[in-house]
């Protein structure tokens, strides 16, 4: 009788095998996952084991030496410069694999591939709404233009190459968590996947536009009311460039608007509601500081340049740290996991950095086509022929998706009757994108002559390759020069527009020219010894080209400020500097908020709340409470003043810029006061009364669970791509915020710090919120976290080749063909 209990048992052991090696709903296949072999165990590093691999690659045509030091950070040395972006690609792809394929899935519209539709179908949505924008579109033009020069061509290959041999000599458990998670193994890279990433990056700085919130309200406004509240600049604007200074000859030829703009665009307070939103639009305030301040007010007499760009704050970090060496040039700083150059960082004689010039460069307009086929739309009185695209959407778990766009001359169809959306579009129209993303560039010329830049020239003949995204780049030198251009293929437009929907029948919407690089505001060596940014417009009035009517104000006011009353500056006094938390929008708002309080009708807690407030430095550090108690008033206020007018417009709309708040409030007789939905006038005491009197509650809960001081409230912390709890690090206990310097908000704020001066031995700082390693069983894959919360810096270590024994080297890898 032992066969039965036999055969029971091999039964049993063959339904195992098969169950273990499919996967259950998202569940991974639990054999391979669980496998002591091949596992995700074999994600957990030995603190202390670190390789001094020799590696032996064909492709490479000298030998490459790369060092890691006690941060894990490769110093990496070459002859020449296919081998070091071959170097480049393999480090990139050994450390962060997962998070370069992730981010062109991404871009590419193919998250679904790997994560299935998503609830409501958000990841497919998401896909769809990422291809009808154009991303692969645009990524093919700018990799052809890459490709047709021979230098980027060059860099782009070395650097897929290496990619490739890392991936080729993957051994099963070394496959990063990611991968076992969900089920699927990488893919080769392209030269193309860095085309992807590049435009990803387009989108996450000119993605975001307004056309469809602008025109919502538009609709249910006069033109006086849609001036005053959306004006095409904030009176108290403190521009990068310096008001009064002359950036144009007198004879610009400006662009003509369209003589029906009357009839056809500007269609004040006609309630319509055909408009559609645009979704998947990236963070507002992804933006960046920059500064870089002459000898004259520095206690070492060189110039200092600091930079720190705003983004979403996610695991594995953007940014990977490293130095790249050959004989001709050396370069620290740090690159993007996917694309090959350091991107922001400083060589042996001069440093740069950049912050998101926030132009519009994305506009859409509303095409007429035949019929339902799509085949043909109107343009200048005939029928041209649309080019129609099938979208193949491969789908975890189901059938593929066919999805068919229409081109046209402005660019692809985002939005018609079969993409809506999500729901939140009108199927009645159809809005075409027209984005100077989809135009070929060549961003990667950029980085790679800024490496190797040694001055000022240099420098200026480096931007002139940059296109999309618009950027500022500041620029500081040993030889004493500082500088900034805010660089872009930029079109010129005729006042507003753009900042609707157009017509799209006929080319007298279009962008008429683009405006000639030499006329892109910029300033060298100023007599105030600094030049600045932080997202504000660039310039004044005086400028003759349209710049757009949405920009942050107030942490160019601060920045400013400071740099005007500073002297003798200390690469301590840019730490301080760069980590402030002084609200300069609370010194702004707050006294007329408390000029409006009818104190009388207040309840003993609302008056204590009234009195954290009155008692306030001002300063949103993490212990504070006053700043929750602010946060919450203004959001509250917001509702009350401009809800009950903006309510009956259809969605999306835009609520008007907090420093157009404060200018309204100071107003005598200011009409938004009063709510029209009920029948007494309501006067600006009134709102800022009933503002303070609704966020009481709120922070009176949060007291009670002593969590209003501001660290808690604010609750900041690093998500993990795949937004994996136990991949992410919460709960930190963070100062800043919108409006201030250290623009740290819950998920998103500085994601590189870094300080340089410009000695004749640079001293550099630096830190950004993560680790050089994707892997979550790694130390190093969250360690600067700590250091980056509280403001603190870690010191760049620039190797050279004689410090091939120094103490601060971990372990080498050895690269010969």
């Amino acid at each position: 009788m032992r066969i039965i209990p036999f055969i029971v048992t091999v039964v049993i052991t063959i339904g195992l095998l098969i169950t273990l090696s499919k996967p259950i709903a998202s569940i991974p296949p639990l054999g391979s996952f669980l496998s002591p072999q091949t596992g995700f165990w074999q994600n957990a590093e030995p603190v202390d084991a670190h390789p001094n691999p020799d590696l032996h690659f064909p492709q490479l045509k000298d030998k490459v030496q790369v060092y890691f030091d006690e941060r894990m950070v490769p110093h990496v040395f070459a002859q020449n410069d296919e081998d070091l972006y071959f170097v480049q690609g393999y480090l990139h792809a050994k450390y962060r694999l997962w998070q370069m394929e992730f981010q062109t899935h991404a871009a590419a519209g193919r998250l679904s591939e790997v994560l299935g539709t998503g609830p409501n179908n958000a990841y497919l949505n998401y896909d769809r709404n990422m291809r009808r924008l154009g991303m692969q579109y645009g990524a093919r033009h700018s990799l052809d233009t890459m490709e047709s020069d021979p230098v980027t061509k060059t860099m782009l290959d070395a650097y897929t190459a290496g990619v490739n041999c890392y991936i080729d000599h993957l051994p099963a458990n070394e496959l990063p968590l990611e991968y076992r998670l969900l089920n699927y193994g990488p893919e080769h890279w392209s030269n193309f996947k860095t085309a992807l990433f590049l435009k990803y990056m387009s989108f996450d700085l000119t993605g975001s536009e307004n056309d469809f919130e602008y025109t919502n309200v538009r609709n249910v406004l006069s033109r006086e009311d849609f001036e005053l509240l959306y004006p095409v600049m904030q009176d108290s604007l403190d521009p990068i460039i310096p008001k009064g200074t002359v950036l144009t000859p007198p004879q610009v030829t400006r662009p003509q608007m369209p003589a029906s703009t009357d009839s056809l665009y500007f269609k004040w307070n006609s309630f319509s509601n055909l408009m559609p939103a645009a979704i998947n639009k990236p963070d507002k305030d992804n933006g960046s500081n920059n500064w870089a301040v002459s000898g004259s007010k520095t206690q070492s007499g060189r110039p200092i340049l600091c930079n720190d760009p705003h983004l979403g704050l996610n695991l594995p970090s953007l940014w990977f740290e490293m130095q790249l060496h050959t004989p001709q040039y050396n370069v620290y700083g740090v690159s993007f996991p996917g694309s090959p150059a350091v991107i922001i960082g400083f060589n042996d004689s001069c440093s740069w950095g950049v912050t998101n010039a926030g132009r519009d460069v994305k506009d859409y307009f509303n095409v007429r086509f035949k019929d339902g086929s799509k085949e043909q739309y109107e343009f200048n009185g005939e029928w041209l022929k649309s080019d129609l695209h099938v979208d193949t959407f491969k789908i975890k778990g189901q059938q593929p998706l066919l999805d068919t766009v229409a081109y046209t001359i402005f660019g692809p169809v985002q939005y018609d009757n079969s993409f809506t959306g999500n729901n939140r579009s009108s199927a009645n129209n159809n809005y075409a994108v027209r984005w100077k993303a989809h135009d070929g560039s060549k961003e990667l010329k950029t980085f790679y002559l800024l490496n190797r830049m040694k001055n000022k020239s240099d420098y200026e003949e480096a931007i002139k390759y940059f296109s999309c995204p618009g950027q500022n780049f500041v620029f500081a030198s040993k030889s004493g020069d500082i500088a900034i251009w805010q660089q872009g293929s930029f079109p010129a437009k005729w006042r507003r527009q753009g900042d609707f929907i157009m017509p799209g029948t006929d080319s007298s919407y279009m962008w008429q020219a683009q405006i000639d690089q030499k006329y892109n505001p910029h300033i060298e060596n100023p007599v105030r010894g600094f030049v600045s940014s932080a997202n504000q417009t660039p310039v004044d009035t005086s400028y003759p080209y349209y710049l757009g009517s949405s920009y942050p104000i107030y942490r160019g006011i601060i920045i400013n400020r400071y740099l005007q009353q500073l002297s003798g500056i200390t690469i301590d006094d840019m730490k301080k500097m760069q980590t402030d938390n002084f609200n300069v929008f609370a010194e702004t708002a707050l006294p007329i908020l408390m000029a409006n309080v009818d104190e009388s009708t207040l309840s003993s807690e609302e008056k204590k709340y009234l009195d954290i407030l009155r008692g306030w430095n001002l300063r949103s550090d993490a212990t504070e409470k006053a700043p929750a108690i602010f946060q919450v008033w203004i959001d509250n206020l917001e509702k009350e003043v401009w809800s009950d007018e903006l309510d009956v417009a259809n969605k999306p709309i835009i609520m008007p810029e907090k420093a157009t708040l404060v200018k309204c409030l100071a107003m005598a007789n200011f009409k938004f006061a009063d709510n029209i939905s009920t029948t007494p006038i309501e006067t600006t005491r009134d709102v800022v009364t009933a503002a303070l009197k609704k966020a009481v509650p709120v922070v009176s809960m949060a007291d009670a669970e002593g969590a209003l001081n501001w660290g808690k409230y604010k609750d900041a912390g690093i998500r993990h791509l795949l937004r994996l709890a136990p991949l992410s690090r919460f709960h930190l206990m963070t100062g800043g915020g919108e409006n201030i310097i250290n623009a740290t908000k819950q998920f998103h704020g500085p994601s590189w710090r870094m300080i340089v001066e410009l000695t004749d031995t640079t001293e550099a700082w630096g830190v950004y919120p993560g680790g050089q390693s994707g892997n979550p069983g790694s130390k190093y894959y969250d360690n600067f976290i700590d250091q980056w919360a509280a403001g603190k810096y870690n010191k760049l270590w620039v190797m050279g080749e004689k410090d091939a024994k120094d103490k601060r080297i971990l372990f080498a890898m050895n690269f010969s063909n």
